[in-house]
């Protein structure tokens, strides 16, 4: 099986680029560019034909950048348990309520998804040192993958981030640059030392590519559940890619005709100490304002602005869904009820979306009888001092 892109598309403006060429991001409007398919000929081939039996997400390369199969760099990432959250569902009084644990990727989060595929197009592509502002997570994934390759990797990273990704980060072979301030003082270090010394910038949606990667959580919930959707999906929000990924994996399986007409309403979730997507939202918003004087617990969320903002925003309204801010305590708080309902020890992001969850029963924005996915996007484990009594 190999890949069937076939070009570039600039979210929002619509020109088209070469796929088979480094690029970042569009040169007119300088947004996103979005990789786009041969899906005429993929529904030709049928679903039995283009998902594979491996148990990773590298089953759906068919609708996947790489074009070689030597050149994948994984680690055995994706198709992760999509669990039946029984007793929190039923002390929500829900009976169709799941939890899609991510945790459970290679370096503990769904960000191996999407520096999977980076990593392994850009070595296709003739990379060979690459750069990444992060919290945590993506700096970790980042690393890992780098190391397979064989590439040469650096990581800014702000000083108050957890030390568990630090270390994680240096123990996998990176360089990390400490900087004071927030992810986005880290984006704009990171983007003058890669134009500096001409390595490639890794930054959310500054390149095509793991945006793929994160699609594939949309692909392995519609298998999951038989070739159907949930009715709600709730999803912590940072930069945006896991929820616009998925949103285009929709789109792409609906072509495809492998499933329905239905969509999920999408549910993004900050928190209340950085919301740049809430506010836009519900201020009718398409583009998010950045948030002044970001701070939470939950590292993955302090992001004040989003490249993919209008992404965000156009996913949220397309699906009829919601954008929710929940306080630090009560993420926490629910990170800890689902650690002891669930036997699942979430990062503060997984805990949000429980805390966004019972929002949205209250005000009767969700009924019992829907079937409702809470992600997990990585383990509690990298947060020391969340997530426990003092």
């Amino acid at each position: 099986m190999t890949s069937y892109l076939t070009h570039l598309e600039c979210a929002l403006c619509g020109k088209t680029y070469e796929a088979d060429r480094l690029q970042r991001m569009c040169a007119d409007c300088a947004r996103p560019l979005l990789a786009r398919y041969d899906l005429s000929a993929v529904r030709s081939l049928g679903r039995g034909a283009a998902v594979t039996s491996e148990p990773t997400m590298w089953r759906y390369r068919a609708l996947l950048p790489v074009r070689d199969r030597e050149a994948e760099v994984g680690l055995g990432e994706g198709f992760t348990p999509l669990l039946h959250a029984r007793r929190l569902g039923a002390e929500l009084g829900l009976s169709h309520l799941y939890i899609k644990d991510e945790s459970l990727n290679p370096t503990g989060s769904f960000k191996a998804r999407g520096l999977a595929v980076a990593i392994s197009r850009a070595c296709e592509l003739g990379v060979r040192e690459v750069v990444i502002p992060s919290a945590g997570n993506a700096a970790g994934a980042m690393a890992a993958y780098a190391a397979r390759a064989g590439l040469r990797a650096h990581v800014y990273m702000p000083t108050d981030a957890p030390a568990p990704f630090r270390l994680e980060c240096e123990a996998l072979g990176a360089e990390v640059t400490l900087v004071e301030g927030l992810i986005t003082d880290c984006g704009r270090e990171a983007r003058q030392a890669a134009e500096a010394h001409g390595w490639f910038d890794l930054s959310t949606l500054k390149e095509p590519y793991r945006l793929e990667g994160k699609k594939t959580m949309g692909y392995e919930l519609a298998e999951q559940f038989g070739w159907g959707l949930p009715d709600v999906i709730i999803y912590p929000t940072g930069g945006g890619t896991g929820i616009i990924g998925m949103w285009k994996a929709f789109g792409e399986l609906g072509e495809l005709g492998w499933i329905g007409d239905r969509r999920p309403r999408m549910v993004t979730v900050q928190s209340a100490g950085c919301a740049p997507i809430v506010r836009a939202f519900h201020a009718r918003g398409a583009f998010a304002a950045p948030w002044e004087g970001a701070e939470t617990v939950a590292a993955g969320l302090r992001v004040p602005s989003a490249v993919g903002d209008f992404l965000i925003l156009r996913t949220l309204r397309e699906s009829d869904g919601t954008a929710v801010a929940v306080s630090d305590e009560a993420l926490v708080e629910a990170q800890l009820r689902i650690a002891r309902l669930e036997g699942v020890f979430a990062c503060p992001e997984g805990g949000a979306t429980l805390a966004a969850l019972e929002v949205l029963l209250a005000q009767g924005w969700i009924s019992p009888e829907e079937r409702i996915v809470l992600f997990n996007t990585g383990t509690g484990l990298k947060y020391p001092g969340v997530g426990r009594e003092t």
